[in-house]
């Protein structure tokens, strides 16, 4: 049986891209945090199924609950970087880039003791015309991305020509691994089906059929989700219609969809099949 990848981006409710617009940075401080919780509810429910994974870890999360990262590594799963403050690639440049993915990483691995060689970008934001981000990453000592969104949609994120599985990416500064997001085919179209807002507001069967796909054709698929997705009661944010309806639709749905996701299929992370052919 394949063992695909579970991924955690760790983020509080407030940092999502979606509302960046509507709360400032430099209030983050003062809103109540709520990751603790979700973050202990996911790993009860990976225990639970003797599943492991790989938690994106945002430097600013690090930076205030040591603790939640260190309970993390504890429990048998791998750290990654999801750089500091969750600023997308597309706003920053290369030397905020390289302080970002520098300080994330030096801080994320004096908690967990363990070296930190993946990253992901802020919502998905390694996009054509940012590929000079791989070099920063391979200098700073990345060995793997899991940023190419090989979907074709219309700002934010996607990167349409990436390939749908696991594979090198060559640079001037070396090699690094790229695993994206999974898709699913149909009629031709890539369809975003690896987790987040599609798996609360798509039906279950579309994520099923995209990770029984990838068994077909001997690939392991990669899933992802925030903590803030386990949480229907988190404090609600005055933002655009759009913004509030992704964020908020079907949370209710998570729990018991990753549930029955952990039954179905088996989970590691990204770094415990790095070196698998």
């Amino acid at each position: 049986m394949i063992a695909h990848h579970f991924t955690v981006d760790v983020e509080e409710y407030f940092q999502v891209s979606a509302f960046e617009q509507v709360v400032e940075r430099t209030a983050w401080a003062v809103r109540p945090s709520r990751v603790h919780e979700s973050v202990g509810l996911l790993l009860e429910m990976l225990a639970r199924t003797g599943s492991t994974g790989t938690f994106f870890v945002l430097g600013w999360i690090a930076e205030r609950h040591p603790g939640l990262v260190a309970a993390i590594a504890r429990a048998g799963h791998e750290i990654a970087s999801h750089g500091w403050d969750h600023r997308r690639i597309t706003a920053l440049a290369p030397a905020e880039l390289r302080e970002s993915v520098r300080r994330t990483k030096a801080r994320l691995e004096d908690i967990a003791g363990a070296p930190v060689i993946g990253f992901r970008a802020p919502s998905f934001s390694i996009v054509p015309g940012c590929e000079w981000a791989f070099d920063v990453l391979l200098e700073e000592g990345y060995r793997y991305d899991s940023s190419l969104f090989p979907i074709r949609r219309p700002g934010g994120y996607g990167y349409p020509a990436a390939p749908r599985d696991r594979h090198w990416i060559d640079r001037p500064s070396g090699r690094l691994l790229e695993i994206p997001p999974t898709t699913l085919r149909h009629f031709g179209v890539s369809i975003p089906a690896g987790g987040g807002a599609y798996f609360r507001l798509f039906p279950y069967s579309v994520t099923r059929a995209a990770f029984r796909e990838c068994e077909a054709r001997h690939a392991a698929g990669t899933f992802y989700v925030h903590p803030w997705e386990l949480d229907p009661q988190q404090p609600r944010i005055a933002a655009p219609w759009h913004a509030r309806f992704r964020h908020y639709t079907g949370l209710h749905h998570t729990v018991p969809r990753l549930e029955r996701l952990l039954e179905d299929f088996r989970f590691t992370s990204i770094g415990s099949t790095l070196a698998a052919p």
